[in-house]
């Protein structure tokens, strides 16, 4: 696993280089004392490794900017994805302001000819929540205004790529809003925000979004937590509510999509697993890997865990093998 001796790690992204597995991951000095304080005092490391087990740490990525409280990262450099185009890498990472207190959330962007070097976009943020169909900042009910966690894919069709983003819609009843928010672009750089993609109004928030090809489906993955469930998905569901990684199906990348079961990917054996990702190893089998929270005794452990096997049921169903 990735655990280190001083600091905390939690949410994390890929970039595939050859045979080359590089991991960006948050993370805070654990003399914080306090891990809940390591959102606010956040930096983007990287490893490498050829099998998602043994890593090298490198050079961290970024950090966010100093002496500009009014830089779009001044104060976070939050949870993103890296994707390739021609011989440039792309980030797409959340930042926020210092002038703001790190409430309202952005998605910015750096570049980099080898996954070391980064250098931040002087057009950044390169896309913002739109209130016309996303909540902005409301105290009264909500604690941030959520646009976050990109997570960036071409479109298997056409010349568009598309932006998956954390966020929350501007109606419904609030402790429902919870959805992933879409932008698009042709070029990587110049980004039109939509309507949002998916708002099933069951939970509060939907983190770290992916969407990846299983087979002759597409699985649209976030985490959610237990905390967030709406009342009246509580109302409804036939399952207790759990924190987790919960996924969706359908039949093609822009859906709809349906969820299947309870549509958890894990379940009591992976308890305090958190913003899981899924990637291929050099086989080509899809595993899961994740961030290990709070532990038995309520202990945040802020680690990366070994992947984890997934399998894929005939029915459309994922699951995790022991």
């Amino acid at each position: 696993m990735l655990q280190l001796e001083h600091k905390w790690v939690w949410d994390f992204w890929f970039a595939v280089d050859g045979v080359d597995y590089h991991m960006f991951y948050l993370q805070a000095d654990k003399s914080l004392g306090n891990p809940d304080l390591r959102h606010w005092n956040v930096s983007v490391g990287h490893a490498v490794s050829r099998d998602l087990k043994e890593w090298k740490i490198l050079p961290d990525a970024i950090a966010p900017t100093q002496h500009n409280d009014e830089a779009p990262d001044s104060f976070t450099t939050w949870t993103g994805c890296v994707i390739k185009q021609g011989a440039e890498w792309i980030m797409y990472y959340t930042g926020t302001k210092r002038a703001e207190k790190g409430l309202v959330q952005r998605v910015c962007m750096a570049t980099s000819p080898d996954l070391i070097q980064w250098t931040k976009s002087a057009n950044n943020p390169i896309t913002q929540l739109d209130e016309r169909w996303y909540d902005g900042l409301k105290l009264e009910y909500w604690h941030d205004a959520s646009w976050r966690d990109p997570w960036v894919v071409k479109d298997p069709q056409k010349n568009l790529y598309h932006m998956f983003i954390t966020c929350r819609v501007n109606s419904g009843e609030p402790d429902g809003r919870g959805a992933v928010g879409y932008a698009s672009s042709t070029d990587l750089k110049q980004w039109t925000v939509g309507e949002p993609f998916f708002a099933p109004g069951w939970f509060g928030e939907m983190e770290v979004p992916q969407i990846e090809k299983i087979g002759e489906r597409y699985y649209l993955f976030c985490s959610v937590s237990k905390r967030f469930h709406s009342k009246a998905h509580l109302a409804s569901a036939t399952y207790e509510p759990q924190t987790g990684v919960k996924y969706f199906v359908a039949d093609s990348m822009l859906g709809p999509y349906e969820c299947i079961g309870n549509g958890f990917l894990t379940g009591p054996k992976q308890d305090g697993l958190y913003s899981g990702r899924l990637i291929k190893d050099a086989q080509g089998n899809w595993q899961l890997m994740a961030f290990m929270g709070n532990d038995s005794e309520g202990h945040f452990v802020g680690n990366i865990i070994d992947p984890i096997p997934v399998v894929q049921l005939p029915d459309g169903r994922l699951g995790l093998k022991d």
